[in-house]
């Protein structure tokens, strides 16, 4: 084995880990948002529906969950390091080969296997960040964890629209590019070992050699937790995954104001972007989470539960806010059309009213995820935590790739009884009612957890005096 630097492991050294980590997550989650911003451009280039590019990015979101759980299983018997290389270099690769697309099946076919490397970045990357904190921090390091993801949504929803309103290609190729430049910074980033922060580990000095059995995964069922942290991904993700057609509304409120389609694009984008800000309300969340869970360890599931049904009647308002009175320049570049779009949060009372009901809807929902999270590394051993994330990740993505495909078609449904974009309003909001059924799953998880987090502390315990 080859000798390593002085500097291995060291504090420098793993805050360089979690950084390139973050970055990574962020940018698998930029190539998701790339597609769905650039709908129009991409139907018009490839000669295809609009309703096709909706299904292609429905079909990526499960294509990627199912590939989280194989991922994630190898994950915890494996090296997880070279997974999530190789499987970075896979989504790189097909997102690539996107850009080439001349038709609609070559599309649908690179992005695909795009899907499948993202997959590896969702579940074993979750395995290895939840080894680099301690228990009592883990909503807060979490909090970042999915706080970047949100951002790299975010960046490649503002990506696509600005730089795709004309050519779809160019997005995709600077997306892959990011990618594939850290990718190569994530082969000098700490080989993170399993279980690294437990303190009922510290004496073990990360020899911990447990790995997941085949004979095991039915028995993580047995864990009550899991089942309601499962269960909620599905009908939280039905509501989640409306939400990519965000910017699709607010350019169909820019084209109800008579402006062409490229100032729509990149307009409905900006505003996209903009009141996202809400989501930052995350760190928060998962400093609660922390703090309430050292009271009561219920306290996670708890405020995870507060934040989706309060969020619910904030959403409504938010998708049913028109956009009169809007006042942009009509084909003006990216820079003039971000400085109107600001002033206009202050000068326009529609505007102002959309920004405000949606910083409140994402700052509340923004508890969920790094709770989420934290309770998946709780109530789990160490060699358990990829193969779980990875099945929650699953149903998380059955949930959103039929509430991203859904919502297209319920709004096309409407559309001849209420045109755009009252139609895709409607379509949005039927789906935010799935948080009600996530509220409840909570609930229960609330009553399970304590139990399951103290039944991991004897067991990392035992093995630690063994």
């Amino acid at each position: 084995m080859a000798r390593r630097p002085s500097w291995w492991g060291s504090t420098p050294h793993l805050v360089f880990t979690v950084v390139v980590f973050i970055v990574l997550a962020s940018l698998d989650n930029a190539a998701i948002g790339a597609i769905p911003a650039m709908v129009t451009p991409i139907s018009e280039e490839l000669a295809t529906s609009k309703s096709a590019i909706v299904f292609m990015t429905g079909a990526s979101i499960l294509v990627a969950a199912v590939s989280s759980v194989a991922w994630g299983y190898w994950g915890d018997r494996a090296d997880r390091k070279r997974l999530l290389f190789w499987g970075t270099l896979v989504w790189v690769g097909g997102l690539t080969l996107s850009a080439t697309a001349q038709v609609y099946w070559q599309l649908f076919l690179w992005q695909m296997v795009t899907a499948l490397g993202l997959g590896a970045i969702a579940s074993v990357g979750f395995s290895v960040v939840s080894d680099l904190v301690k228990p009592e921090r883990r909503g807060l390091a979490m909090s970042f964890w999915g706080l970047s993801q949100g951002i790299g949504t975010i960046i490649g929803g503002l990506l696509a629209s600005q730089l795709g309103a004309d050519n779809f290609r160019i997005p995709l190729l600077v997306i892959a590019a990011a990618g594939a430049l850290f990718s190569v910074l994530y082969l000098a980033t700490f080989d993170v070992p399993r279980g690294y922060r437990e303190p009922a580990l510290a004496g073990l000095e990360g020899e911990y050699e447990y790995k997941i059995e085949p004979d095991q995964v039915p028995e993580l069922w047995d864990v009550h937790t899991n089942r309601w942290l499962i269960f909620q991904g599905l009908a939280a993700q039905f509501a989640y995954g409306s939400l990519v057609w965000v910017p699709l509304l607010y350019q169909e409120k820019v084209l109800a104001e008579g402006y062409s389609s490229s100032t729509a694009t990149k307009v409905g984008g900006l505003f996209a972007t903009i009141i996202t800000l809400g989501a930052l309300a995350s760190i928060l969340g998962g400093y609660l989470g922390d703090v309430w869970e050292r009271r009561n360890p219920s306290g996670r599931a708890l405020v995870s539960m507060i934040g989706v049904l309060g969020a619910i009647p904030f959403f409504l308002l938010f998708f049913f806010i028109p956009m009169r009175g809007l006042d942009v320049t009509d084909g003006a570049g990216t820079l003039t059309l971000v400085g109107e779009v600001l002033v206009s949060i202050f000068t326009n009372p529609w505007v102002a009213a959309a920004f405000l009901t949606s910083l409140m809807a994402l700052a509340l929902t923004s508890a969920d995820s790094p709770n989420w999270f934290a309770l998946i590394a709780d109530v789990n051993v160490p060699e358990h935590r990829g193969t779980v994330f990875g099945l929650g990740n699953f149903t998380n993505g059955v949930g959103r790739s039929s509430g991203n495909a859904l919502t297209g078609a319920v709004a096309g449904s409407f559309e001849t009884a209420l045109p755009p974009p009252l139609n895709w309003a409607v379509g949005l909001a039927v789906f935010q009612l799935a948080f009600l059924p996530t509220g409840f799953c909570y609930w229960r998880a609330a009553k399970t957890s304590p139990g399951d987090i103290a039944a991991v502390n004897e067991t990392l315990r035992e093995r630690a005096e063994s």
